[in-house]
């Protein structure tokens, strides 16, 4: 299910957006903990889809600052007025398990890390004896999703589990496929309720969370930062228009040989790879196609039968809009100066691909030395950072991360 959190200050806002939010959600979080002075009778009275109840302290990471047991009180009050659920702390569990009328959700959050006994802790959380347990902790390298996802494919009482942070994002996309009793996800940009909350628009019309399966094919983009990349967008766009189980997610990847190893474990049948790796991938792969290998650089992974193959389709394609767009001029790349600024892995294809065609080719970058090292591989000139406005050129292109 798709939960969102109401987020607002006051009762009459949190009315508001309980209203908007329920047009995508299964499920509300009223997190009282965010509001001034809640007016709980009313706010069950206008309530549009089931609730759940939370008041959470600054010790769980929420906004309560008053005595435990007027923060508890609310919460018993919610319950009397016939809230469908209350989610409330390891430490405070108490004996709200014996509470009648409303499911107990029983929660554990760690903003710092993803700790090594996620095991221990569900374990330790299930037998209070509440309906449902609540994990959610901090991810600090993106390996940490797959602890998430292994402890909802292995649990045996009812669980929602996730990754907060930038880095946790995809456990968040995946979570419901694993068997997460729910998902969160903020109403809008600037309402969230944890770090690396997406909207719910983004999860259900870019990502289209429900319909991702155990047979779902998953592919993903490589890279460090991957956050303002339009791939996942354009990628599950077109699965979906042509009626493929498939689903395009973005990895954000600091340890390459760590990810590269770890993720065999989601199967991941392809890759882009974009900024920093498109060269030291090339050594942790089972294969490379002749052209990549020539280029050095990869952009493309398929995976094989396990196998995971190397492409390059950045010389290609380079070259093949370069030419396009000249030719309508009557002109093409023979002899044509370029200046390419960059000299990481897509700078090199690029240039590989222009040197077929007989341009006249110039590396700039900001690092001298790369941009000569560059040079001397594809037997092209280079020139300073600092000489660039000075340069005599027909055709420039962006390699560089700036985009």
């Amino acid at each position: 299910m798709l939960c969102i959190p109401i987020t607002a200050r006051t009762t009459k806002e949190a009315i508001q957006d309980m209203e908007t939010a329920s047009e995508l959600a299964d499920v509300l979080e009223l997190r009282l903990d965010y509001m001034e002075k809640p007016d709980i009778e009313r706010l069950l009275e206008r309530k549009p889809k089931p609730l759940i109840a939370t008041n959470r302290p600054r010790r769980e990471g929420g906004r309560f600052e008053g005595p435990e047991n007027k923060r508890i009180a609310l919460l018993e009050k919610a319950i009397d007025l016939g809230v469908e659920y209350v989610d409330i702390e390891h430490d405070s569990v108490g004996d709200f398990v014996e509470k009648a009328g409303a499911k107990i959700i029983v929660s554990y959050h760690n903003f710092k890390e993803t700790p090594n006994n996620l095991k221990e802790i569900h374990s330790r959380l299930a037998s209070t004896g509440a309906h449902i347990v609540k994990i959610a902790t901090f991810a600090r390298d993106i390996t940490d999703n797959l602890r998430v996802l292994r402890l909802l494919e292995e649990a045996s009482t009812l669980t929602a589990a996730l990754c907060m942070g930038e880095l946790g994002q995809i456990s968040r996309i995946l979570a419901p496929s694993f068997g997460s009793f729910f998902t969160f996800a903020s109403l809008d940009t600037g309402k969230e309720s944890a770090p690396g909350q997406l909207t719910a628009r983004e999860l259900l019309d870019v990502y289209h969370i429900f319909k991702v399966n155990k047979d779902t094919h998953i592919y993903g983009l490589i890279g460090n930062p991957v956050g303002h990349s339009l791939s996942p967008l354009l990628h599950n766009t077109v699965f979906r228009k042509e009626g493929l189980n498939a689903l395009y997610l973005p990895f954000q990847v600091q340890d390459l040989p760590t990810f590269i190893k770890e993720f065999k474990y989601l199967d991941v049948q392809g890759y882009s790879v974009t900024i920093p790796h498109k060269e030291a991938i090339i050594n942790l792969l089972d294969g490379l196609d002749p052209l990549a290998r020539d280029i050095g650089a990869v952009n493309t992974i398929v995976n094989q039968q396990g196998r995971l193959i190397g492409y390059n389709t950045d010389s290609t394609a380079s070259v093949r809009v370069l030419e396009g767009g000249l030719a309508e001029k009557g002109s093409y790349l023979q002899g044509k100066k370029v200046t390419i600024v960059g000299a990481g892995g897509a700078a090199r294809a690029a240039a590989f691909g222009l040197r077929e065609k007989g341009a006249e080719i110039t590396i700039v970058n900001r690092t001298e030395g790369r941009a000569e090292n560059l040079a001397r591989d594809l037997g092209c000139r280079y020139s300073r950072f600092k000489d660039l406005r000075n340069l005599e050129t027909e055709v420039l292109i962006n390699c560089t991360s700036v985009g």
